[in-house]
């Protein structure tokens, strides 16, 4: 939200055409970020699009290439902080090959995985396991 405000702040005054030419001006990714390939862009481009489908009732069926590398960087992710909603779980996707942990194990579609540990509870409805109450009530804090 805070980094949203600072867009604003930043941006608010500029008419369409300058914003048009400013983001013309920066195609090419600059700074800490670009060393990481577009990941970051990857991740919460995934997530706030599942966000909005959700929210819609448009499900969208992620492709599996990039759900499974989406999944492969959450875990240990600090800044999404996946680690306090699934430490000590095993997390197994059941429409890709993607596994993640030790311990009881919460499985479903990738998605619902990757939503859950973005902290979306909304996304248990979609998992099960004996890890899943443990999972649940994490993310209902």
């Amino acid at each position: 939200m805070r980094a949203n405000q600072v867009g604003v702040d930043e941006f608010g005054s500029l008419s369409p055409q300058q914003l048009l030419e400013f983001l013309s001006n920066h195609l090419q990714p600059q700074g800490l970020t670009a060393g990481f390939g577009g990941m970051i862009a990857l991740v919460d481009g995934t997530i706030h699009h599942q966000d909005i489908r959700r929210s819609l009732d448009k499900p969208r069926t992620v492709p599996a290439d990039r759900l499974k590398r989406v999944l492969d960087l959450v875990p240990n992710n600090p800044r999404l902080g996946a680690r306090r909603f699934i430490k000590g779980l095993r997390l197994c996707a059941t429409d890709i090959d993607w596994a993640h942990g030790r311990g009881p194990e919460v499985s479903g579609p990738g998605e619902a995985l990757l939503m859950a540990m973005a902290g979306r509870p909304a996304s248990v409805a979609d998992l099960t396991g004996p890890g899943h109450a443990t999972l649940a009530a994490r993310l209902a804090e």
